[in-house]
């Protein structure tokens, strides 16, 4: 496995050397690997949502263009969206 150096700030240091010392993990290299792992699907579920978003935002626009408005407001559409009408 590849090895990299860094530089981290006291409190990283001291909650990584916790975390061992707990017993959660058993080296540092683990509790860096986690947060890599968590760091990196974090990022891949705010791209998932990024497009959604896109996708309503440009199925909004489209229908707009066809002249095809609702009569709702937007609250009486996010509270039938929250309702799961």
């Amino acid at each position: 496995m590849p090895t990299l150096n860094v530089s981290l700030t006291p409190e990283f240091s001291e909650f990584i050397e916790e975390s061992v010392a707990s017993g959660s993990y058993v080296s540092a290299s683990e509790v860096v690997r986690e947060a890599l792992r968590i760091l990196r699907d974090d990022r891949d579920s705010e791209a998932v949502k990024i497009a959604i978003l896109r996708n309503a935002v440009e199925a909004g626009l489209a229908q707009s263009l066809r002249g095809a408005f609702s009569d709702r407001s937007v609250r009486d559409i996010f509270v039938a969206t929250a309702d799961g009408a």
